[in-house]
């Protein structure tokens, strides 16, 4: 035929050739091969003139460099008179980059028949005993390799194919890593479909050990377990807001849940404040479910949906980091802030927004602490800001000798007011959190106050019994059952 006929080998077993696939190859005076680094290639027809293109792989920079290489030359040979057949190991259209793209670029212009093989999917699935319905991630090594997390929900099997070196199974392992734990089970099916088959039941941290990877290794990643997706708890809360749902989450609106989202910001916040990493975990989840179930409230009635806020979110992160995922350079932290802005201004004035200054973005909801702090962060990034701490420490002073002096309640107010920020900017100087600081100060007062408590009960006493000298000495007994590498306040 002339053109293009581009057929599949199959996994590499000579007998699992179609049969299409060998009475073109009897036929053929010619072929070539994209590799021939495959078993069946020992086997081909004795009368059959081969080419590969295993020389580009030694001399390209690049999978992608050697795969443009091959299309280009394929689709010449594919204009000649005798058209010309082009083999690949397994099926020309799974796992194969060059098949597709040879058939997209000759569409129209290049005859182009495909003849499929049995790939690497079929004995694979054979060896592990596996169903791949309902579902199945199959994902490319070199691909996921390259990625700091896994594209896909942890919750369903995972078939990584082309994963021909332990270098490979280890930057593959590495991306996993963020998601499975290092004894997670996992299997590696070598030469699936050949004599030389063979399955390794390993542990996650074991994958790039194996003596036997090679071209024909595919790695299989069982689920991490129900429940383990965003898709699967998008799916709870849908089930909670459907018709046979339950009736608390089915009446829920977005001003009905404004109070359950601050609630659980601030539990969220407490979690962090004692550091406590199981705490988090369940406050974070909690603070996701308002999410989400608002999420799911909008698409209800067609305002957006999940996919719309992830999309949103990862496209701004995305506009606002070009240093990252561009070819900005910045310098340092200060650059990196300084573009943000200039970013966000340009933001702001194409769409309209009616925020006109630099912080009019800034929530009036904010705690008082945290807004002074956004507020002078924002500022300091375009240079308002002392140049040296000294100046922050002096107007510390300055606000403390105005407090003093104060006249009347109305300018106390105001003083007191002025202190504060000064002191969020000397905070902000020392890289604090304010919020945080006095969130902190606030815990510790707590926890010493209830020592106090538990002192003057010990005594058969309450603390209004006390006097100031005794509840002094409680309160310093209390200081010292203190961690003293927390470095908590005097």
């Amino acid at each position: 035929m002339p053109g293009i006929t581009i057929l599949g080998l199959g996994p590499g077993n000579p007998a699992k050739v179609t049969r299409e696939a060998w009475e073109i190859l009897s036929s053929a005076s010619e072929a070539w091969l994209r590799t021939n680094q495959h078993p069946t290639v020992a086997s081909l027809p004795q009368s059959l003139k081969v080419h590969s293109f295993d020389g580009l792989y030694e001399n390209g920079e690049s999978f992608e460099q050697v795969y443009r290489a091959i299309v280009e030359k394929v689709l010449t040979l594919g204009k000649r008179p005798q058209g010309v057949l082009y083999a690949v190991p397994g099926d020309p259209f799974i796992a194969e980059a060059t098949g597709p793209e040879i058939a997209r670029q000759a569409r129209g212009l290049i005859p182009v028949k495909v003849v499929s093989g049995v790939s690497f999917l079929e004995p694979a699935f054979a060896a592990l005993g596996l169903d791949p319905y309902p579902h199945l991630a199959l994902v490319d090594a070199l691909e996921l390799s390259e990625r700091h997390m896994p594209s896909f929900p942890p919750d369903m099997p995972l078939l990584v194919a082309q994963v021909y070196s332990n270098l490979v199974a280890a930057e593959v392992k590495t991306t996993l890593n963020n998601v499975y734990p290092d004894q997670h089970p996992v299997q590696l099916v070598h030469a699936a479909g050949t004599d030389l088959q063979l399955v390794e039941h390993l542990q996650l941290h074991q994958v790039d050990q194996s003596g036997r990877t090679g071209l024909l290794t595919v790695l299989y990643v069982p689920p991490l377990g129900e429940g383990t997706s965003f898709e699967s708890f998008q799916e709870v809360v849908a089930r909670l807001r459907a018709p046979d749902g339950c009736p608390w989450d089915r009446e829920q609106t977005h001003l009905s849940l404004r109070t359950h989202l601050l609630e659980e910001t601030y539990e969220a916040l407490s979690a962090m404040d004692k550091e406590d990493p199981e705490k988090m975990a369940e406050e974070f989840g909690d603070l996701l479910l308002q999410i989400v179930l608002n999420a799911q409230i909008a698409s209800e009635t067609g305002g957006f949906d999940m996919a719309e806020v992830v999309r949103r979110i990862n496209e701004k992160i995305i506009r606002r980091h070009p240093h990252v995922f561009g070819d900005l350079e910045v310098a340092g932290v200060p650059g990196a802030l300084r573009n943000w802005e200039k970013l966000k201004a340009q933001e702001r004035k194409e769409k309209d927004t009616g925020e006109k200054g630099l912080l009019d973005g800034v929530p009036a909801a904010l705690p008082a602490l945290s807004q002074a702090q956004e507020y002078q962060d924002r500022a300091a990034r375009v240079g308002f800001d002392w140049p040296e701490i000294e100046g922050v420490l002096d107007k510390i002073a300055e606000e403390v000798r105005e407090v003093k002096s104060s006249r009347d309640p109305h300018e106390l107010v105001a003083e007191l007011g002025d202190l504060f920020f000064s002191l969020v900017n000397l905070a902000r100087w020392k890289q604090v959190d304010a919020e945080s600081a006095l969130r902190q100060a606030n815990l510790k007062f707590k926890q010493r106050f209830a020592q106090l408590e538990q002192g003057a009960a010990r005594q058969g006493r309450h603390p209004s019994e006390l006097s100031l000298a005794e509840m002094e000495s409680l309160w310093q007994e209390a200081k010292g059952l203190e961690d003293p590498g927390r470095g908590a306040p005097a």
